[in-house]
């Protein structure tokens, strides 16, 4: 499975230049998206019997959908074309749409939009094609009335069905998607037009286009789907930032052969908890043991275990020595005994910011600067059993892990190579130093991540709406969710929980990040349409992460079930 890149708009139109030139067509290039725009429709909602209204431009996007619109005819559905500045003669895919013989309405011959009203009352389904990514300028004149009155029929529509709430298998309004993008977005800047249509799902063709994945466009996106126009692979730079997807996150799974037994699939230690925050302990063991880690145990103080044990029967446990109920400095000598144990570790969700978990801290990160290393995790491991000091297993540090590590002195200095670092903006602004930064950092997330990746050597995984996951070697993904049930306490230790599990199943720091992001964020996605975003509890995930690892990566008995890609990118 190749990378889904992400690409301004000089760069798509780049590769649809090469791929040209290569012998695929504009044409053919043509006839890809509107086939797969129509598949990418029909994958998510009834057709056949069903009213399309279709919103036709002048530009590339316009010969898409109407593309689209005859193989949705050929599916049974009624469609209507509402075309604005089109030109209606030597046109071949207009032509063909009459020999199907589809409704074809100009807007100069809609005066009092009378037919567009009633077309967007009647439709099950509308498709934005008015403008493409290459907008530059306010929306304005005819082209702001048109989309006013789609804008105003939608809100009637919406108010008239609140008299009955609306299931999943019911639609009392029309489900709108963009084509390329919603008209009225900048696909390099995310700017959006007052007047833009928000979509349900946006189909956007080769590749991602960053203006779709920064705000405030992207609150007008909804899905993302990405189809496949035949731009060949080798005409993607690695280095672009890659779009995770269904397909890298399966392919970077480890095998689950059938005669495995708990220590085939690792053991991940989770130093975490203290007597305010014991739920974040549980949390943290629920979400590394729900990815399939063969064993999880929890190091926590010793007064909050009966708490944790009750919420968590299926983790071993390590009591560590504490201080009024939080972890004490002389904890470092019991955990380090065991760390050879585990094949990976976890620091940091629910420790508090106390001077004695400080301590403990330091004394395990802290940088030796008599010798330029850290505590632990600067000597190899197949040497660790005569080094004074055992090594660190491969290590993951998260939420106040990292507060208490930006409290030490160069702290970047005493990690292992290929340490995790999970924070949100918040976080990341006191581990560079400054606590006003949030604001610069959530301007250039994928910027700031990757500087700081590679200065740090360190993977990255930037939290927050279309998480950024950054490698010191140039590597970087951005996760394809937005979604604010995540944002409430909790959810980023079943997340780090999760990465430390991948972790420990034998997963690179990268891999083990990018997809323990995805599948979290996917099992919110989940939750989200059980329950809606509101509301949602981070104890809501744990459970629906084996449902998004099956959705993923389906079993060798459900193998033959055609699956699409929950982010919307095609299989």
């Amino acid at each position: 499975m190749n990378p889904v890149r992400i690409v301004d708009v000089n760069q798509s139109r780049h590769l649809e230049s090469e791929t040209d030139a290569r012998g695929h067509s504009y044409a053919a290039m043509m006839e890809d998206a509107g086939r797969n725009l129509a598949r990418a429709i029909a994958n998510r909602q009834a057709v056949d019997g069903q009213p399309i209204l279709i919103l036709v431009g002048p530009g590339n996007n316009g010969g898409d959908v109407l593309v689209a619109a005859h193989y949705l005819h050929e599916a049974g559905a009624q469609v209507h074309a509402y075309l604005w500045q089109r030109r209606g003669e030597g046109d071949p895919n207009l032509e063909r749409l009459r020999g199907d013989g589809i409704s074809l309405v100009w807007s100069k011959d809609d005066v009092d939009r009378t037919t567009l009203r009633g077309c967007v009352r009647q439709a099950a389904v509308i498709v934005d094609a008015l403008l493409g990514v290459g907008i530059s300028r306010a929306i304005e004149g005819e082209l702001r009335e048109i989309l006013t009155i789609v804008q105003a029929e939608l809100g009637a529509l919406r108010t008239e069905s609140t008299l009955m709430p609306s299931v999943p298998s019911v639609s009392f309004y029309p489900r709108v998607f963009a084509v390329d993008c919603p008209t009225g977005l900048n696909c390099d800047t995310g700017e959006l037009d007052p007047a833009s249509l928000p979509a349900d799902v946006t189909v956007t063709f080769g590749c991602p286009k960053t203006g779709l994945l920064r705000f405030p466009g992207a609150e007008a996106v909804g899905e993302i789907v990405v189809a496949d126009i035949g731009i060949p692979s080798d005409l993607l730079d690695p280095a672009w930032p890659q779009m995770v997807s269904p397909g890298a996150v399966a392919a970077a799974l480890p095998p689950r052969p059938g005669a495995a037994h708990k220590g085939t699939f690792g053991k991940a230690l989770i130093v975490a908890g203290s007597v305010n925050y014991t739920g974040a302990a549980a949390l943290a063991g629920m979400g590394a043991a729900r990815v399939g880690t063969g064993l999880v145990t929890l190091a926590v103080p010793r007064p909050i275990h009966p708490a944790v044990a009750a919420q968590v029967p299926e983790v071993t446990y390590l009591l560590l020595p504490h201080d009024l109920g939080v972890i004490s400095s002389n904890a470092f000598s019991i955990l380090s005994k065991h760390l050879l144990d585990y094949d990976a570790l976890l620091i940091g969700p629910g420790l508090g910011h106390e001077r004695e978990t400080a301590a403990f801290l330091q004394a395990m990160l802290g940088p030796d600067h008599t010798s330029g290393k850290g505590r632990l995790g600067f000597v190899d491991r197949t040497d660790a059993a005569s080094a004074e000091r055992p090594a660190l297993p491969p290590l993951v540090i998260d939420a106040d892990g990292l507060n208490l590590l930006a409290a030490i002195p160069e702290w970047w200095t005493g990690l292992p190579e290929g340490t995790i670092l999970t924070p949100h903006p918040g976080e990341m602004a006191r581990l560079m130093g400054d606590d006003t930064a949030v604001r610069s950092i959530q301007k250039d997330r994928e910027g700031t991540a990757s500087r700081m990746a590679q200065a740090w050597n360190c993977v990255v995984a930037l939290k927050g709406a279309f998480t950024v996951i950054a490698a010191p070697d140039g590597q970087l993904a951005v996760n394809p969710f937005a979604n604010p049930g995540l944002a409430t306490a909790g959810t980023g230790d079943v997340l780090a929980g999760a990465i430390v599990g991948f972790r420990a199943q034998g997963m690179g720091p990268y891999a083990a990040a990018m997809v323990g992001v995805y599948l979290h964020a996917l099992a919110g996605e989940l939750a989200a349409r059980d329950m809606g975003p509101t509301g949602m509890v981070a104890s809501d995930l744990p459970a629906r992460l084996p449902k998004a690892l099956h959705l993923t990566r389906p079993t060798r008995a459900t193998a033959a079930i055609p699956l699409e890609g929950p982010s919307g990118h095609e299989q």
